[in-house]
């Protein structure tokens, strides 16, 4: 097929050890194709192959599909049925001593149970799982072989040929495809055709909706991704839409024109709309009127730090992006500080200390792995021991949109459980806040902090639950008051260490006598 360059290992000459050909053709390809069969994992060097692809996909970003061809995802996973027989074959054979390396790749079966690698069967297990999730096809019997090749050939060409200008995502997309995987999910799902991706700054939203752009764009007439909708104006949104779905240059000359040609001109058009950080509801009324002005089969996707937002437009699916877990953390923030997928033994404290610090919050990772590069262990210690300036300030410039958006009531509020109320039981906080603002403000305040990802209560019901926040979110909030006085804490709106406090008040009891000294 035009396009599409393949490189089959066929004719490489059979060694103890994989080519160099090989392994380069691995590390330039776009795109992996690994076929499962059953007799597949008597292979020595289909399983080094499987090694060095696996790798490949984590630290490159390469595209990854698995075919189970006469065999199911579940026996490669759990090395069951004619595909464990296989593998087990392997320890009789004369490379019984590297069998625990491809065992690691591919994880293991229940009969390593006997083996020597019985301790090391928890993280192959772990490795398999991964393997077999992975995207792919899976040929059944009575099938004919042409049909399934045909889908094979359809499906790549949609996702590596046909795309005109494919985003781009991520230099390392860690723990990306289960996130993609799910909003597809919601996407598809009958009588819904409006999708919400909602979370904090800098967890990974628009890395997310680009990842599924490009994944799925090839199903629509017309395509759309408008990226960073906070800061452009609405005409001239409305100009990109029109001119991406219309393919056409259509001039908007004010926001109600624009209005018009959207419910008049994509009535009758497949789209996919992908509206990228909205931070108000006229974004989304101005550039989506309504959910029925594209064609049936249309799909918009909207991502957004306020979950308020998709609330009154009505969008009753929304994704909720987490935090990264402590393995993918380490990943993450490790291939951005070592260009390996793990950190050398010795750093290995020091970048446990940052994914603790990080909380898995993506753009943290990746801003202090990259200012990591490179540096000495005794500069990693001094960077670390830090929370001002540099790499951190990149960090909380991202965070502080969320903050600068609040109206001064919640501002203010906002403040306070930064300052004071983080990780405090809702009932305790509740009369304290009240002292300080009318109930009714409060209790919005409340509701609108979470609906903007600022905090979170870890009870749906209210008055039971607890106050949490990330503590780069809180760590943004006590820095925003430190900077009223940097030099005096008594100047400031809050004071909340015991050293500032013991200082204010000390310092306020002194200058009363003083003033009482010269009355006299």
């Amino acid at each position: 097929m035009g396009g599409i360059k393949t490189f089959r290992d066929d004719k490489l000459s059979r060694g103890e050890d994989i080519s160099q050909e090989l392994l380069k053709a691995i590390e330039e390809s776009r795109v992996l194709i690994v076929v499962f069969s059953q007799n597949y994992a008597s292979s020595r060097w289909c399983l080094d192959e499987l090694v060095k692809i696996l790798d490949c996909r984590k630290s490159k970003g390469q595209k990854f599909r698995a075919v189970f061809y006469k065999v199911a995802p579940s026996d490669v996973r759990h090395q069951t049925g004619a595909f464990g027989d296989a593998f087990a074959t392997l320890d009789q054979c004369k490379y019984k001593d590297s069998i625990g390396k491809w065992r690691k790749a591919l994880d293991a079966c229940a009969t390593l149970n006997q083996c020597k690698y019985k301790d090391s069967i928890g993280k192959w297990r772990k490795a398999l799982e991964e393997a077999a999730n992975l995207s792919g096809w899976t040929f059944e019997e009575g099938r004919y072989e042409t049909e399934f090749i045909e889908e094979i050939v359809e499906d790549l060409f949609a996702q590596v040929i046909n795309p005109l200008c494919e985003l781009h995502v991520a230099d390392h997309p860690i723990g990306l495809e289960s996130c993609r995987e799910e909003v597809n999910k919601l996407l598809d799902a009958d009588e819904n055709n409006m999708v919400g991706i909602w979370g904090p700054g800098g967890i990974g939203k628009t890395t997310i909706a680009k990842d599924v752009f490009n994944s799925i764009s090839h199903k629509f007439e017309g395509s759309c991704f408008l990226a960073d909708v906070r800061s452009k104006g609405i005409t001239q949104l409305q100009e990109t839409l029109l001119s991406h779905i219309l393919n056409s240059t259509l001039k908007v000359h004010n926001v109600d024109e624009g209005l018009s040609f959207i419910k008049t001109r994509m009535q009758h058009k497949k789209v996919l709309l992908i509206l990228d950080d909205v931070s108000h509801s006229s974004q989304l009324h101005n550039l989506v009127p309504s959910p029925d002005c594209f064609s049936p089969g249309s799909r918009i996707l909207i991502t957004t730090r306020d979950k308020r937002w998709l609330i009154a437009h009505q969008v009753n699916q929304v994704y909720e992006v987490k935090m990264l877990d402590d393995h993918h953390a380490l990943e993450l923030f490790s291939l951005h500080a070592f260009k390996r997928i793990e950190p050398p033994s010795d750093y290995l404290k020091l970048a446990q200390h940052v994914i603790r610090y990080a909380q898995g919050l993506p753009l943290a990772l990746i801003v202090l792995g990259s200012h990591l590069f490179r540096r000495s262990i005794e500069e990693w210690k001094a960077i670390i021991g830090s929370c001002k300036g540099g790499p951190q300030a990149k960090i909380q410039d991202v965070l502080k949109l969320s903050y600068d958006a609040l109206e001064a009531d919640l501002k203010g509020l906002f403040l306070d459980i930064a300052c004071f109320f983080k990780g405090k039981h809702v009932a305790r906080v509740k009369p304290i806040l009240e002292a300080c603002y009318d109930h009714k403000t409060m209790m919005i305040g409340i509701a609108q902090l979470q609906e903007k990802a600022l905090i979170r209560i870890d009870d749906e019901n209210y008055n039971g639950g607890w106050i949490w926040m990330h503590d780069l979110i809180e760590e943004m909030g006590k820095d925003i008051v430190h900077q009223e006085s940097p030099d005096e804490p008594g100047k400031r709106s809050r004071v909340w260490s015991e050293e500032d406090v013991y200082d204010v008040l000390t310092n306020n009891i002194k200058r009363d006598l003083w003033s009482e000294a010269l009355r006299f």
